[in-house]
């Protein structure tokens, strides 16, 4: 089985890593897990790394997101999701004041960079525990707001009290906590009752394999699916280097300035993670540069 990422269509009620686990069964690998978590209530792209590519995962981390996200407004739970339990409960008259106009503009007002508080229930940690662990011990911890930003936010459909927005944000995005905020904007609450993550990164949903679909298929039909480790790193920059660079790699030798030069790139020598590919497109090495001296550290190495 070859190392890369598959796109998994994750369906409603299971966890990410039992996918993962059920993924790990067809394929008959040892080493494999996701890329980012996705709630067992909530469907659509997870990112499955299997084999050497569980050493990029955490590339795809930070990667930008889409959702198809459903919102119900007047019912406030704690853990600002269907899944918890309900906390306060507005009247029908405050959601009915809710207006169309109102309700746009309102979710419209999110775009853009600001601060975020992470739910009490989360798999941030504190002192070592998950939040949500301590939760449900009755012990809710505060986080300190985060930066995020909203690229684009915008109501698709409306059917009040429920309503469905497209948001394109960045990773470590709380869609809980988003919906929990604009509740309190229009002043009678509301709750995540619906999530579907449609794009991780360069990953789209409609490329990705349903997991039902997966387990009826054989190991060798799954492989085309598995995208190579350079593509899914596309959005670094790319040098090939030839067989004397190539086996200096294999040997862990460190790079120099004068190794990763120029004429490697068609544009200036970037200052950030470079991913190394031989003539084949072949992932040899992640690098970056070092802060003081002229030469490159590595972040991975996949030959050797």
């Amino acid at each position: 089985m070859k190392d890369g990422i598959l796109a998994i269509n994750k369906p409603e009620g299971i966890s990410s890593a039992g996918v993962v686990a059920r993924v790990k069964r067809v394929l008959g690998v040892k080493k494999i897990g996701h890329t980012g978590t996705l709630d067992p209530f909530a469907t659509g792209l997870l990112l499955i790394a299997v084999q050497k590519a569980t050493r990029i995962s955490r590339f795809f981390l930070s990667g930008t997101k889409q959702y198809r996200a459903r919102v119900r407004l007047g019912v406030e739970t704690d853990t600002y999701d269907c899944t918890g339990r309900i906390v306060f409960e507005a009247d029908s008259a405050m959601v009915n004041a809710v207006l169309p106009d109102d309700l746009q503009n309102t979710v419209a007002r999110f775009s853009g960079c600001q601060e975020q508080i992470p739910p009490s229930f989360s798999a941030l940690k504190h002192k070592g525990q998950p939040l949500y662990k301590l939760a449900r011990k009755g012990e809710i911890i505060k986080k300190p707001p985060r930066k995020i930003e909203i690229f684009s936010i915008s109501v698709q459909e409306m059917d009040l009290p429920e309503f469905e927005m497209d948001v394109h944000c960045t990773g470590g995005t709380y869609i809980r906590s988003l919906a929990y905020d604009i509740g309190k904007k229009l002043g009678c609450g509301a709750h995540l009752s619906g999530l579907c993550r449609t794009k991780s990164s360069a990953f789209e949903l409609k490329n990705a394999i349903g997991l039902a679909d997966l387990e009826r298929m054989e190991p060798s039909a799954i492989e085309p699916y598995i995208l190579p480790m350079s593509d899914c790193l596309d959005f670094l920059p790319r040098a090939m280097v030839d067989s004397a660079l190539e086996k200096k790699i294999s040997h862990g030798q460190k790079l120099t300035r004068e190794d990763i030069s120029p004429r490697l790139f068609s544009d200036p020598v970037p200052a950030s993670i470079i991913r190394l590919v031989d003539s084949s497109n072949n992932l040899l090495a992640l690098i970056e540069p070092d802060k003081d001296l002229p030469v490159y550290n590595y972040c991975c190495v996949f030959t050797g």
